[in-house]
């Protein structure tokens, strides 16, 4: 059984934001995180997806959980089920207590069996992104007590697979009878053209962003107009191009003066600013000190 405690600080993704780490393995695919949102970087857990579904329960805080371009405030005593391949990421204002499980649906029985087909497609295929589960509302309040005994059994010292499987059975059981599973394919398709453009201009900018790229080059790289590319951004990643530009030139920076004795001037260079007191201020907006101060932080941590 795979439990974890977490005392990360960051989460890990590949150039198209999915998250590198294995989330069990594969004769049991399956997780239990508890996680506190406010010890990692920035007090988020950062854009990501994975292929695996993801149920998260609001211990203590408030959560705020991004997807497409909502943002939706978790209270504490709140659930909500994530589903396979959305790209999303939590952030709070304070201590946040977040116990949470990620598993592939192939727990539940081989892909090609009638019990995957008839109710595990349904949900996946849906064009249902996410569920909230409120204590307010009868089922979706069982949904979120099922969750927490499931928790409870992953920190026990007699955890088994079978009773695990059990309690995901009843989950998955109330959330087929209760969602509306119309799926839309244009719906569908149009959500995952959105998704694929925004990774491939992400990918543009991680390639390039050593060079003056402008918004039209970077829209230029799905052959879409630079209001089409602002707008992609926005829905997706809730902000713009460029600013992503800069936040990634940023943590590139951040990378080198923690891991090189570089001068500052060379790494405002090297990672695309114009000048490099253009490089200090924002440097000092999104780290909330000077790239000096931050190299004799990240050195006295070694």
């Amino acid at each position: 059984m795979n439990i974890n405690i977490s005392s990360a600080t960051s989460i890990i993704t590949d150039e198209h934001f999915h998250e590198s780490i294995a989330h069990g393995n594969q004769s049991f695919p399956f997780s239990y995180y508890y996680e506190d949102i406010w010890f990692f970087d920035f007090h988020c857990i950062d854009w990501h997806w994975h292929h695996e579904v993801e149920f998260v329960t609001v211990l203590s805080g408030t959560a705020f959980c991004l997807i497409g371009d909502e943002r939706i405030a978790l209270p504490q005593g709140s659930s909500i089920f994530i589903n396979s391949g959305i790209l999303h990421r939590f952030e709070a204002h304070e201590s946040t207590i977040i116990p949470n499980i990620v598993f592939s649906p192939s727990v539940f029985a081989p892909e090609d069996s009638l019990i995957y087909q008839k109710y595990i497609v349904p949900i996946l295929h849906s064009s249902l992104s996410y569920q909230i589960f409120s204590p307010k509302i009868p089922w979706q309040n069982s949904v979120t007590q099922i969750l927490s005994s499931l928790y409870a059994h992953q920190q026990s010292a007699s955890v088994s697979e079978l009773h695990t499987v059990r309690l995901l059975f009843d989950i998955w059981d109330i959330l087929f009878r209760h969602m509306d599973l119309s799926s839309s394919d244009s719906v569908l398709l149009s959500s995952r053209r959105r998704s694929a453009r925004l990774q491939v201009m992400m990918k543009f900018i991680q390639d390039h962003f050593q060079e003056d790229i402008s918004l039209e080059q970077i829209a230029a790289s799905v052959s879409i107009s630079p209001s089409s590319a602002l707008a992609i951004f926005q829905s997706g990643i809730h902000t713009s191009p460029v600013a992503y530009l800069i936040q990634y030139r940023l943590s590139c920076a951040a990378r080198l003066l923690s891991t090189t004795k570089n001068p500052v001037s060379s790494i405002a260079e090297e990672t695309g600013f114009s000048s490099s007191g253009y490089f200090c201020r924002k440097f000092k907006e999104r780290y909330h000190m000077s790239p000096n101060s931050y190299r004799k932080q990240m050195n006295a941590l070694l």
